[in-house]
């Protein structure tokens, strides 16, 4: 699991056919993520001077009184048999202890024991940035007796007038308890920060806010707790390296462009709730100079418009529907402004990964750094480019921003180029390094993560991990989610698997297409049927051709410890959207279609069920038209 300074890795899963991949340089650090919300303006702290490995502070309380430093700011504090005590009356009393010093890349940890609690739903904390005084505010990673809720581990920060924000909530796979040590840790870097429950990543953060002169404490409420051998050790800076045993970064490509218009901000608001730890989009500027989120050199391929988007002005590209090339759903949706999706992600949580894309003068590059700063998003914004000049130009005008080189091929050394241009990552073709995957741990031994790109099958993930990636750039958003999850069950040679997509209760109709997405570990050999039919991870499942109702993915792994299957249920649902969808891609005579889109839209269900009885197999291909007609007779009939 996490690497340690000058210690063995915690938790690692047994080796086998799909064991962890075994790193040249373990670095302990990793990716923050945004999850919640909660409306949080993000400051960037001043670091301190960064000793990889060194230990600040620790403690086992063996000398039997509380150590020289740490400050009782509230509440009972005692040691007694080699162990620190902490009590909180009532739930009211956020009773603190405080120590340690600023620092901007820390890692922290404690054993930690409930002895009493008032009720489940009683916590203790560690401190993250906390003034020495105990005032507000403050930030803590907090644990619920009753750790198995759905909030029972936090990401929460105490403000100034006393309340409470807190972004980031997960459940852990047992309770603590009580008269149970539970070895708990936190990977801060900066404003992300990775909670570690008993060796297991159980949640991310990228929400947090720094001083520029908070360090550690240890906090209780509402119990009695019991803390030994706490740690805090400085880590080196850059956070994007996963640690062995952790999940890769899933990085949402142009949103969940998958399932909605790309570039969007209901694409970003779709892959923000399936769970993406970043957002990628690309920016371009207007005719006037403004930063605008498109992909394309021109407006045509994915909006209602023409031409390119540098000869159009801002408020001609406002104008254009940016939503209905992809489903009548999204009519309306507009491109969005690089100002318009950091304020949607710094309201609404989540961070950026920003590909400037196409030449860039310096001045373009200084506008959209500008326009960052500006939203008070430079601590939740990273920087790539396959242009060598905008990177440049980035580290000049704000070398505070983490930088990415793009490339669709390798560099004959990429561990030069990336120090040329102090990149925070390398973020090659996904294909490309899995060609010549030697090249990640000179990479990690640099400090240099490694993100590929754009890769979108289980089996491609599973390569890229075993190899060391560090984050990957998808189309399949959920998909990877879930095969996250997966990944992070896993803890012996015994096979699993895990249908991923689509999930279990899943309710489609039949204008998505959801592709079969299987996460085995310890497997050989995967099979997958659809109703007992033969089929295949990574195949679209056509909604169209399946009949109304419920439908079943199931599939069956075999390796060398054994078997193991899985079962999703999904519906195909019936709706005027779904219905729309098939009409326009029936390939029916054009002036059937127009016909049948009328009856739609003016919710003629029963005309249009006669329509299509009458033109099926002349108008209406036969096979589309038995789906259309029984469609409309049960929209009929809500």
């Amino acid at each position: 699991m996490t690497v340690l300074p000058a210690a063995s890795p915690l938790g690692r899963a047994t080796a086998g056919p799909l064991a962890p991949r075994t790193r040249a340089v373990a670095v302990a650090a990793a990716l923050a993520v945004a999850g919640g919300a909660a409306a949080v303006a993000v400051a960037t702290s001043s670091p301190a001077a960064a000793e990889p490995g060194n230990v600040v502070v620790s403690e086992d309380f063996s000398a039997g009184t509380v150590p020289a430093g740490w400050n009782a700011v509230d509440g009972a504090w005692k040691v007694e048999n080699g162990r620190l005590y902490g009590t909180s009356a009532s739930s009211s009393e956020n009773n603190k202890i405080t120590f340690g010093k600023h620092l901007n890349d820390f890692r922290i940890e404690a054993n930690m024991r409930f002895e009493t609690v008032s009720a489940a739903t009683r916590w203790a904390s560690l401190g993250l940035d906390v003034p020495a005084s105990g005032a507000t505010p403050w930030w803590i990673a907090t644990m619920r007796s009753g750790t198995t809720a759905a909030n029972g581990l936090e990401f929460a920060q105490r403000t100034t007038a006393n309340t409470w924000v807190v972004p980031n909530t997960a459940s852990a796979p047992y309770a603590a308890g009580t008269g149970r040590d539970i070895r708990v840790a936190v990977e801060v870097h900066g404003n992300q920060a990775r909670w570690i429950f008993d060796g297991r990543e159980a949640m991310r953060t990228n929400n947090l806010q720094r001083s520029t002169d908070g360090g550690q404490a240890l906090f209780v409420n509402g119990a009695t707790v019991s803390y030994d051998n706490v740690t805090v050790t400085e880590l080196p800076p850059n956070g994007y390296i996963r640690p062995e045993g952790s999940p890769f970064t899933v990085i949402a490509h142009r949103g969940a462009s998958a399932a909605a218009p790309e570039n969007t901000l209901v694409s970003q608001e779709i892959a923000r709730k399936g769970g993406a730890d970043w957002i990628e989009n690309d920016v371009q500027p207007s005719k006037d100079g403004v930063p605008f989120i498109l992909h394309d050199g021109t407006v045509d391929r994915t909006t209602d418009g023409t031409g390119n988007i540098r000869d159009l002005t801002a408020e001609q590209i406002k104008a254009l529907d940016a939503g209905s090339w992809f489903g009548p759903q999204y009519v309306g949706e507009r491109v969005p402004t690089l100002a318009e999706q950091l304020a949607d992600l710094r309201t609404r949580g989540g961070s950026l990964l920003l590909e400037i894309k196409g030449k860039h003068t310096r001045d373009e590059v200084a506008t959209i750094i500008q326009v960052i700063r500006d939203e008070q998003m430079m601590s939740r914004v990273f920087v790539q480019s396959f242009e060598v000049d905008a990177l440049q130009y980035t580290y000049e005008l704000a070398p505070e921003l983490p930088l990415g080189l793009l490339r669709s091929s390798l560099d004959a050394d990429p561990v030069a180029i990336s120090k040329q241009l102090h990149l925070t990552a390398y973020n090659p073709d996904g294909n490309a390094l899995l060609a010549k995957p030697e090249v990640v741990a000179p990479l990690h031994a640099a400090g240099v993560a490694v993100m590929a790109w754009t890769m979108d099958s289980a089996s491609l993930w599973q390569r890229l991990e075993r190899i060391g990636t560090d984050a990957i750039i998808t189309n399949r958003t959920a998909e990877l989610v879930g095969w996250n999850s997966a990944f992070m069950q896993r803890s012996s040679g015994d096979p699993t698997v895990e249908i991923t997509s689509p999930a279990d209760g899943a309710r489609l109709d039949r204008a998505q297409s959801p592709v079969i997405a299987v996460a085995a570990t310890n497997a050989d050999t995967v099979t997958v049927t659809v109703d007992g039919k033969k089929s295949a991870a990574g195949r679209k499942l056509d909604l169209v051709k399946l009949t109304a109702g419920k439908h079943t993915v199931s599939t069956q792994v075999t390796g060398p410890e054994g078997t193991a299957t899985a079962t999703s249920t999904f519906t195909v649902t019936v709706s005027q959207a779904g219905l729309g969808y098939v009409i326009l891609t029936s390939g029916a005579d054009p002036a059937a279609i127009s016909t049948m889109t009328a009856k739609l839209v003016d919710t003629r269900y029963a005309e249009l069920a006669s329509y299509v009885d009458r033109q099926a197999g002349k108008l209406i291909p036969a096979d589309v038209a038995s789906v259309i007609a029984a469609d409309a007779r049960t929209l009929a009939l809500k």
